[in-house]
């Protein structure tokens, strides 16, 4: 997998990361991990970045809403789920959809 660009400022970034966990954990999300946040942030926010400045990276963190982070956790929990994968998980699936 090639890496993304705001992986070189990780290390420099951390202190931003911390911040929005503490915030997350202040609102009784305490469970989200900092790679959990990365991952939201160079799959989600920064998908389509071409434009890597440190300013805008941090900018960026510090805007992220705990929904739309929840909202990305749990879709990617459903994509590696195996439940969904069966014909059980199928029928509960439709039932819920109904």
């Amino acid at each position: 997998m090639d890496k993304h660009p705001a992986d070189l400022y990780k290390d420099h970034l951390k202190p931003f990361l911390l911040s929005k966990l503490e915030e997350f954990r202040i609102l009784g999300y305490g469970d989200v991990r900092i790679e959990d946040l990365w991952s939201f942030l160079l799959n989600k926010k920064w998908r389509n970045l071409k434009d890597v400045q440190i300013y805008k990276l941090a900018d960026a963190i510090l805007a992220v809403k705990i929904g739309e982070f929840m909202n990305y956790a749990t879709v990617e929990s459903f994509k590696t789920s195996n439940l969904l994968n069966s014909k059980e998980g199928q029928n509960l699936l439709d039932e819920l959809l109904k």
